[in-house]
């Protein structure tokens, strides 16, 4: 059974009458964790999608790319997101579920808050509904300011982005401090470690992106500490 039959079977239950609470407390464990997580994508993304008064077709081929759906997948992809967009519970139903079932991982919570973001770039503009979204969802996972910062200037080109901010450090941190923040950052962003913290395979392209973007930071700071 390819996971996204297993996930329009979950969402099937929610259509049907159960629970937020029900359907998410039988995706605990793995490897139904990977479930829960992509359900949680997929239903903040539609709903996010909607902040800025639309559904783009940018934005539902967004969703696609972060998932790398195969053309096999394709039409039971297409469903669960009409199903998640279509569903009457509120984005910060969803937002708590999720928090509380990832509460102890907040890399995973990152992780899902990073494949928001990608969604809410895909038409090349961050609306102010959007952010308001996204903090909303940043605040409900606990994630800080900082947290919320790095990734907003690692996808929101409205200006060059501070590599210091993208590694969530400070200017005035010396640079082994950095360093170690850094080689951190690319220890989490392995896929095979985010596959652990229940992030699908299908998601390890923003692994990709995030690598990239870790590492350009990275370079950015050495280059103007040696200048």
């Amino acid at each position: 059974m390819s996971l996204w039959t297993r996930i329009s079977e979950a969402l099937a239950a929610l259509s049907q009458g159960e629970s937020l609470s029900v359907v998410f407390d039988r995706l605990r464990s793995p490897p139904e964790r990977t479930v829960a997580f992509t359900i949680a994508v997929i239903a903040l993304g539609a709903k996010m999608a909607k902040a800025d008064g639309q559904v783009t077709r940018d934005e539902v081929t967004a969703f696609r790319e972060v998932f790398n759906i195969a053309a096999a997948d394709e039409a039971d992809a297409a469903r669960v997101f009409n199903m998640a967009r279509l569903d009457v519970a509120g984005f910060e139903d969803y937002a708590t579920r999720i928090a509380h079932m990832f509460g102890s991982e907040p890399s995973t919570l990152r992780d899902l808050l990073e494949g928001l973001f990608y969604i809410a770039m895909a038409d090349g503009f961050y609306h102010p509904n959007e952010n308001v979204f996204l903090e909303r969802v940043a605040t409900i996972f606990g994630l800080d300011d900082t947290a919320f910062r790095a990734l907003r200037a690692r996808f929101v080109p409205d200006a060059q982005p501070d590599p210091y901010t993208v590694l969530g450090v400070t200017a005035d941190m010396p640079l082994d401090e950095i360093k170690r923040r850094w080689r951190e950052m690319v220890r989490e962003t392995h896929p095979d470690r985010m596959i652990a913290r229940g992030v699908p395979q299908e998601a390890v392209r923003m692994a990709e992106k995030r690598m990239v973007d870790i590492n350009r930071a990275w370079e950015e700071i050495t280059k103007d500490r040696a200048a």
